[in-house]
């Protein structure tokens, strides 16, 4: 019997970060049917923002299984398995690169998985690059409207087939509503891993944040993180805010924050980033939230997204008493879903989902726009670097492709991992460094 037919539905989500893991199991909830229950099992795919325990565990999303994987060992894995629905959680060239090697192990078979792919937040950069990679997948989800419109045009425009574009909404939206101020008048600064990325920028943010708490005593002043020194997020950070707080002297009114968002933003008064996911999750809930201008309104930032959102505003504004508005249509175009329609966001997924499970004869073979004919000198470069060939099987050499890894590879695997993370940490920036004098 297929898996399709029976109550449970089996979902697989493959991730390569702590955010899209996040992303990906509650996307792969949202999409469920309301009266069924779901089997979860996650992969993480191993590299170098694998997430660490204590991310897992701050993420607060939880599956039946959950094991590391290398992209090789899971394509074995899905050669083997049987499930409903897969949700790739991947950058654009891990999706691209799944979605070759599932076509190669999937071909003849009469039942697959409907694959799930998207973004985890705001798309503001390479945005045909990003949807042109995910394109092959059954359902690409756009988390708003304006998104659903731009995907729609970029596919359109290069003779895509664009059906696979579905409106959904953020996955991680939720929380009460913001019930007014609270004792004492909480300010939280989300703070993101490369955005801005320069010492001078991240030290001039980290000491208006002070000054912001040295001004306002009668404030909690938050500086949320997202990692420890060390740790990997979806995006490298180099110049920890840790690290440059040691040299500060900051008033006791001032801290550093962990956990997870939803639970800081319950007590949050003002939610203050430069282009952080973290301010629609704010938005949804009609909390005050402000995206920074001090450093411009640049591409670069990401906070040019938030053009027309009535929220930018700057350090001096907020040390005055600024309290932004928010323009109700921009909102309503960004998937927040702050009129009380998150309820129904999924609807349409869940829906085309459904219809697609229940295809006579199964799904087709995948799609992929990239192919070794239509980019010859880009899709092999990608491919490679998941240890895969041009017709997606695993290259000569390919880590564990015919085996599970034994218990030694697996501690060589971590302590590699290890090493690599401390010489992004820790070398890297000190070679910089010496480069610039």
């Amino acid at each position: 019997m297929p898996a399709s037919a029976t109550k449970t539905r089996r979902v697989a989500v493959l991730a390569d970060s702590d955010t899209r893991w996040k992303w990906g199991a509650l996307t792969a909830n949202r999409i469920s049917p309301e009266d069924s229950d779901i089997r979860l099992d996650g992969f993480l795919l191993r590299g170098r923002a694998t997430p660490t325990a204590r991310q897992l565990q701050e993420v607060g999303v939880h599956a039946d299984s959950l094991r590391e994987v290398s992209a090789v060992e899971f394509l074995r894995t899905m050669a083997q398995e049987s499930y409903d629905v897969l949700v790739l959680a991947l950058v654009g060239g891990g999706v691209q690169a799944m979605l070759h090697g599932l076509k190669r192990v999937w071909e003849g078979q009469p039942q697959r998985p409907v694959i799930v792919t998207g973004y985890v937040g705001v798309v503001y950069e390479k945005l045909a690059d990003g949807l042109l990679l995910r394109h092959g997948a059954d359902i690409v989800l756009a988390n708003s409207r304006q998104d659903a419109e731009r995907f729609r045009a970029v596919y359109d425009g290069v003779g895509a087939d664009s059906s696979a574009v579905t409106e959904v909404a953020l996955p991680f939206l939720g929380g009460a509503p913001y019930p007014g101020e609270h004792d004492p008048y909480t300010v939280v600064f989300a703070a993101q891993p490369s955005v801005p990325d320069s010492r001078k920028d991240r030290t001039y943010l980290l000491n208006r944040l002070i000054q912001h708490a040295r001004r306002h005593p009668e404030r909690e002043v938050l500086l949320k993180l997202r990692s420890k020194p060390g740790e990997h997020t979806t995006h490298i950070e180099e110049l920890p805010y840790q690290k440059l707080v040691q040299r500060l002297d900051p008033p006791v009114n001032f801290k550093l924050v962990y956990g997870n968002m939803g639970e800081v933003l319950d007590r949050t008064d003002l939610l203050v980033t430069i282009s952080s996911t973290a301010a629609l999750e704010s938005l949804h809930r009609r909390i005050p939230t402000v995206v920074l201008s001090d450093l411009g309104v640049r591409e670069v930032l990401g906070n040019h997204h938030f053009v027309g959102s009535g929220c930018l505003a700057s350090w001096d504004q907020l040390d005055d008493g600024h309290s932004p508005t928010p323009d109700e249509e921009w909102v309503s175009r960004q998937g927040v879903c702050a009129d009380g329609s998150y309820a129904t966001a999924f609807d349409a997924a869940r829906e085309r989902i459904t219809k697609l499970l229940e295809r006579p004869g199964g799904l087709p073979a995948l799609t992929p726009y990239y192919t070794p004919a239509t980019a010859p000198g880009y899709l092999p470069g990608i491919l490679a670097r998941h240890h895969l060939g041009p017709d997606g099987s695993p290259l000569p050499g390919a880590p564990a492709h015919d085996r599970e890894p034994g218990p030694v590879r697996q501690i060589v695997r971590r302590a590699a991992r290890g090493a690599y993370r401390h010489g992004v940490q820790r070398v890297a920036p000190v070679i910089r460094r010496m480069g610039e004098l």
